[in-house]
């Protein structure tokens, strides 16, 4: 999985800031309104993907993430938009879910690494179906697993 999602989201914003920064400071001054331009467009798509990147569905449509939320903000204290877009804060509610039942034992850090992967698989063996090993890899059967239990 990811194992410092956060750390590389924040080094690629920084790197872009600084690029633009870079680029600004480099222009003359008949040439700083242009330069500016492009670099605000690269800081939107880098800020854009770098929300996309700490978004981890597991192959969830958007409805069936929604539903995922939904149990999260009734029963583990997710605060955050009911958006279908699993982030850092809906996969630190589901880490207290795992904690509490599955065996989570790691950081409450929202990031779904093969420890939180292996607990949702105990959990999706338990009720949903899943057959596979509990090894902490989000593959077909752990998805198809995660499909029926935010169904």
């Amino acid at each position: 999985m990811r194992p410092n999602a956060l750390g590389r989201t924040i080094a690629g914003l920084a790197a872009v800031a600084g690029l633009a920064a870079g680029t600004v400071a480099t222009a003359g001054t008949s040439f700083a309104a242009p330069a500016a331009t492009v670099p605000t467009a690269q800081t939107a798509t880098a800020a854009q993907a770098a929300a996309l990147a700490a978004t981890q569905n597991f192959g969830l449509t958007t409805a069936e993430a929604k539903n995922v939320q939904e149990f999260l903000a009734d029963y583990w204290g997710y605060t955050g938009s009911i958006d279908g877009q699993l982030g850092t804060n809906s996969w630190k509610a589901f880490q207290r879910c795992l904690a509490r039942y599955w065996g989570y034992t790691g950081d409450i850090d929202g990031d779904p690494g093969p420890n939180t992967i292996k607990a949702l698989q105990r959990l999706l063996k338990a009720d949903y179906g899943y057959t596979g090993d509990i090894d902490g890899i989000a593959g077909s059967g752990t998805r198809a697993a995660f499909k029926r239990f935010a169904a």
